[in-house]
């Protein structure tokens, strides 16, 4: 959806449906009434297929606090052409996630935690052969092809082959063989030599360049919503992430209804809510204090308190004063 007004300027106002969460900030804080927040539930759920934010051209004056505030780059505006989010004099968010590649092993647990498929992780793995050094050789002469060798094997690297009546060939596929020595145990005959140069000679050095794991995680900025989900998850410490807003969360006196409404886990983001125990539970690690299960909660059971946004460079007293409202 976009709304265009020309004058003295060139003002356009861009709202991106796949980016909205359903959170209503932008709604509680328009200065002219102009944004309506639709029916959130049934929307998360699949029912209605609208956006959750409708915008009326006619009141709207394009003054961009909805995109300013906007902290999932749902809404967007520009002058002549210019975003204004990356204008000098407009608010400026501070919220992040950071990826330190150099820390980064590339196990893809950050990608699939992301409740918002917000990262893609590639990697190239070294090959079995230049992680195990080893000899194997098969006394053909010896060997009775019994079959023995090639069920026992775990790597699935020996392979038995009939070549013609009582007429048989056995090959060791040394890219996939790890040098166990089960074959050679295994074998009736004694018909397999095999060494493994680990258990032989210990420990040894291997080239980095060849074993090494190496890859590249993208995080798309436009899907990712600072959840924090990526930076727990990470074994290795590689991610950070500031969150949008500070606060907390608590779910008051009133009767959860979870096992029959769960309608707060339905549209939670960050899948930072799950019912347990008939009970609604929130995960404040997870939680970005976004407002969407209040919008949802037929009990009104859920209230959550922010004491600090991460959005400075607010230069409007007025704005500074309706911002405000979102901490209080």
């Amino acid at each position: 959806m976009r709304i265009e007004r020309n004058g003295d300027q060139v003002r356009c106002l861009d709202y991106n449906s796949e980016n909205c969460i359903g959170c209503g900030i932008c709604v509680d804080i328009c200065p002219t009434n102009s944004l309506k927040l639709g029916p959130v539930l049934p929307i998360a759920r699949g029912l209605l297929k609208m956006d959750y934010v409708s915008v009326n051209e006619d009141t709207c004056a394009l003054c961009g606090l909805c995109a300013s505030a906007c902290a999932f780059k749902a809404m967007k505006c520009s002058i002549n052409g210019e975003d204004m989010a990356k204008m000098e004099v407009y608010p400026k968010w501070s919220h992040e996630a950071a990826v330190n590649d150099d820390a980064c092993v590339y196990c893809r647990k950050c990608e699939t935690a992301c409740p918002r498929d917000a990262i893609t992780v590639t990697r190239t793995l070294p090959k079995r052969a230049d992680l195990v050094i080893g000899e194997i050789e098969i006394k053909e002469d010896e060997c009775i092809n019994c079959g023995v060798c090639e069920e026992m094997c775990p790597a699935e690297a020996i392979k038995i082959k009939e070549t013609g009546k009582n007429s048989y060939s056995i090959s060791v596929d040394e890219d996939k063989c790890v040098y166990c020595l089960v074959c050679k145990r295994a074998c009736p005959e004694n018909a397999i030599k095999a060494a493994c140069r680990l258990c032989s000679y210990g420990e040894y050095e291997l080239d980095p360049e060849k074993y090494s794991v190496t890859g590249k995680l993208i995080l798309d900025e436009e899907d990712c919503i600072k959840c924090g989900w990526c930076e727990d998850i990470c074994p290795k410490e590689a991610v950070t992430v500031i969150k949008p807003f500070e606060g907390e969360i608590s779910t008051g006196n009133t009767e959860c209804k979870g096992d029959s409404c769960h309608a707060c886990q339905d549209v939670c983001p960050c899948n930072a809510i799950t019912v347990v125990d008939g009970k609604a539970q929130v995960n404040p690690d997870h939680c970005i204090l976004c407002g969407v299960c209040t919008n949802v909660c037929p009990q009104q059971n859920i209230v959550i308190k922010r004491n600090n946004m991460n959005l400075g460079n607010v230069r409007s007293k007025s704005w500074d004063k309706i911002l405000s409202n979102l901490t209080e």
